[in-house]
C-alpha cells in the first residue's frame, strides 16, 4: 500500500493513520463516558473516521486503503442499521465485499 510513494508522503500517511486511531479512541472513551448513545453509534464513528481518512488521502494524493474503505463503509452502514433498528447482514456483506475486493485487487495487477 506505501510502497511507490515518496517518504514525504509516506511520513504524511502515517500521521493520517496515528491521527485516525487516537480519533477512534477518544471517540470510544467519549461514549463509554455517555451511557445515554445508542449502541451501534460507535459503528458509525467508526466508519465515518476510516472514510474520512481515505477521502483525506485522496485529497492528498496517497493512495487509499480498499481494506479501510470497505471496513468503514460496512461499519457505517451497520451503524446506522443499529440506531435506527434495521438489521443489515453484516457477516454475509462483509465476505462479500471482501471477495470483491480481492477480485478488483488481481484485475488491476494484471494490467
Amino acid at each position: 500500500m506505501t510502497s511507490g510513494m515518496t517518504p514525504a508522503k509516506r511520513e504524511l500517511n502515517h500521521r493520517l493513520e496515528t491521527i485516525s486511531w487516537g480519533l477512534f479512541l477518544i471517540m470510544l472513551g467519549g461514549f463509554a463516558l455517555l451511557p445515554s448513545v445508542k449502541e451501534g453509534t460507535w459503528l458509525i464513528g467508526a466508519g465515518v473516521i476510516m472514510l474520512g481518512l481515505n477521502a483525506v488521502r485522496l485529497a492528498l494524493g496517497i493512495r487509499t486503503s480498499g481494506f479501510t474503505l470497505i471496513l468503514g463503509t460496512v461499519a457505517l452502514l451497520s451503524g446506522i442499521g443499529s440506531v435506527y433498528g434495521v438489521d443489515f447482514p453484516v457477516g454475509p456483506l462483509l465476505i462479500i465485499l471482501i471477495g470483491l475486493a480481492i477480485i478488483v485487487r488481481a484485475l488491476d495487477r494484471s494490467r
